[in-house]
């Protein structure tokens, strides 16, 4: 099964950071947000990626035509360069990826609709190239099995980006509530769709997959919502990126389910960092 990823996007909310590179190529301990993506599903089987690359997709070409250099320790000779020595073997030999240019400005549900011929009329799954979750893959397959509908999405309750304060009927002050997480649901990517979904992504280069395609879907009925009560954090400001980096560099990274040493429990006792660039919200 083909692991669809969105990283064409321009990350202009993350600019400091996206103006040389695209926003999946930002780095979360050292390595892409992209590939720590791919890492999560990898872990459950999954290692045949197609990416839809669009603003700066050179970069996203060139880490991967180049990964043994990026990911090993190498000897080579600068009279002969096409003879290179790898010293190591890195964990991602097995993997196939696919990179598409599919166009520095269009939208996501265009950038779905051009990639159609690399996932073969067989079902697949898409999510974007830029939010980190401890998802579990082969429920989110069961649970789209078990409904037979064309597509499946995953919902996620966010954390909110401020504390709450709760008050009596009075006015009086009952207590803080530092950043709890929402009631309402979002939608956090990790879709799931039968090929029959690219009937309503016809001409669709201008739309937003979340826009007229899910909308006419779920119209039909055919649109279900897989809940995900665990962790997911996306990466679209400074704040967010630099919560990812802490939580990796403090071995609380519960996206790195393929390694449970760098995953042991959960962040909620990590306090999200502030930044010049985004001040903590008055009280």
């Amino acid at each position: 099964m083909k692991v669809v990823l969105l990283a064409g996007g321009l990350g202009t909310r993350l600019r400091e950071e996206t103006e040389f590179r695209p926003k999946p190529m930002v780095e979360v301990g050292g390595k892409p947000v992209l590939w720590h993506l791919m890492k999560v599903f990898a872990s459950h089987g999954l290692t045949d990626f197609v990416i839809c690359a669009g603003y700066k997709g050179e970069h996203i070409k060139q880490y991967f035509l180049n990964y043994a250099a990026h990911n090993n320790d190498f000897t080579v000779n600068l009279g002969r360069p096409d003879e290179i020595t790898f010293h190591d073997a890195h964990h991602e030999s097995d993997w196939t990826v696919t990179v598409a240019d599919t166009g520095p400005t269009t939208m996501t549900a265009g950038r779905v609709a051009r990639i159609e011929r690399f996932v073969r009329g067989e079902r697949f799954l898409v999510t974007y190239g830029d939010g980190l979750a401890d998802i579990d893959v082969p429920a989110l397959l069961d649970f789209h099995d078990a409904h037979g509908l064309e597509a499946t999405l995953t919902t996620v309750r966010p954390m909110s980006r401020f504390g709450l304060v709760d008050t009596s009927a009075s006015g009086v002050v009952t207590r803080f509530r530092e950043k709890p997480q929402m009631d309402g649901r979002v939608n956090a990517g990790f879709f799931v769709f039968e090929p029959s979904v690219f009937r309503h992504l016809r001409d669709s280069d201008h739309l937003m997959l979340e826009q007229e395609p899910l909308t006419a879907i779920a119209a039909e009925g055919q649109l279900a919502a897989y809940r995900h009560d665990g962790f997911w954090q996306p990466m679209d400001t400074s704040r967010e990126h630099l919560l990812l980096n802490q939580l990796w560099d403090a071995g609380r990274a519960p996206w790195a389910v393929w390694d449970r040493s760098r995953a042991p429990g959960t962040p909620a006792d990590i306090p999200a960092p502030r930044t010049e660039l985004e001040p903590a919200p008055a009280r």
